[in-house]
């Protein structure tokens, strides 16, 4: 198919270009040969009159014309894909669809389970793919990697439709053999405490741990630190330690543990849960389906839990 002089199908390879900077990974993503990928690349430069990529080093450079195209690009073939390839109608029983979601661990542990359970009901051919949240997410939605973000309101862009899901707040967890803290935690011994902490895996800090530094000024006395977020209800046990955990994940927890869940001796602020997805999306039948059945299963969670 050709649009004034440009055959189309050269807008995938040099959108795959663009993102990858460098010819052997984007022929790989397309499953094409180097050499295929190299006469698309000649090919484009001809009809834009412009080198779009450079060698610098090991890795390609984009022109300012690549530049200016990647985002114009990346659009239009987004549009083609949510016009033309989506159904008219979605039926779940006759679908074998995977769905692909962009959320944390935190997500999986507490919202996925109700989530598959009301999915599975409906159908057992359809499919998903839970995404770690590594990348940017407005990159995920734009280039159709994620049909669905399930994140924190604070990172919920102002360009693609949102809806908040469910809120949560902190407690903090000791073992119930700890005999240095009663039934009531003081800010004194929270401050003073080890405590069991979760960092990212690049070992950048939490939203909870910036925001603790920024309104006491100090950061907490840490004993261990871990990446797995269901880990601090255990790593607690047999220990004085302290650890601040998601009240959802906490109270689970405490039905198979041998810990106690206190309030914070500080004003937490609560964290909200929002899902999004792209613009050009809306009219998709499959996401508006599973929009659904992503609420009814903020709804089943909160039932469970209370």
């Amino acid at each position: 198919m050709r649009f004034k002089g440009l055959d189309l199908n050269l807008l995938v390879a040099l959108d795959a270009m663009l993102e990858e900077r460098n010819i052997s990974r984007a022929a790989e993503r397309l499953f094409l040969t180097q050499s295929a990928m190299s006469n698309a690349l000649s090919r484009l430069r001809e009809h834009f009159n412009d080198k779009l990529l450079l060698q610098s080093g090991r890795s390609l450079e984009l022109t300012p014309r690549a530049q200016m195209l990647a985002g114009a690009v990346k659009d239009v073939l987004m549009r083609i894909d949510s016009t033309i390839t989506t159904a008219p109608e979605f039926i779940p029983a006759e679908s074998n669809r995977t769905f692909r979601l962009y959320v944390s661990e935190y997500t999986t542990e507490v919202l996925m389970p109700h989530l598959l359970q009301l999915c599975w009901a409906e159908s057992q051919s359809i499919g998903f793919e839970l995404l770690p949240q590594i990348e940017d997410p407005e990159r995920m939605l734009a280039s159709g990697e994620a049909d669905l973000l399930v994140f924190p309101t604070p990172y919920v862009d102002a360009v693609n439709p949102s809806e908040p899901l469910y809120d949560d707040d902190y407690v903090c967890v000791v073992w119930e053999g700890n005999r240095n803290v009663g039934a009531e935690l003081t800010l004194e011994q929270y401050l003073e405490t080890p405590h069991v902490i979760v960092t990212r895996p690049n070992h950048q800090k939490t939203m909870f741990e910036g925001w603790f530094l920024e309104r006491y000024g100090v950061a907490r006395n840490v004993g261990v630190i871990t990446s797995n977020l269901a880990a601090p209800c255990k790593l607690v046990i047999g220990t004085g330690r302290i650890a601040t955990v998601h009240s959802r994940i906490a109270k689970r927890a405490a039905e198979t543990l041998p810990i106690r869940l206190l309030p914070p001796p500080l004003d937490i602020p609560p964290i909200q849960q929002a899902m999004q997805w792209h613009e050009y999306r809306d009219n998709d039948p499959g996401l508006q389906w599973l929009l659904g059945k992503v609420r009814q299963a903020a709804t089943m969670m909160d039932q469970r839990l209370g």
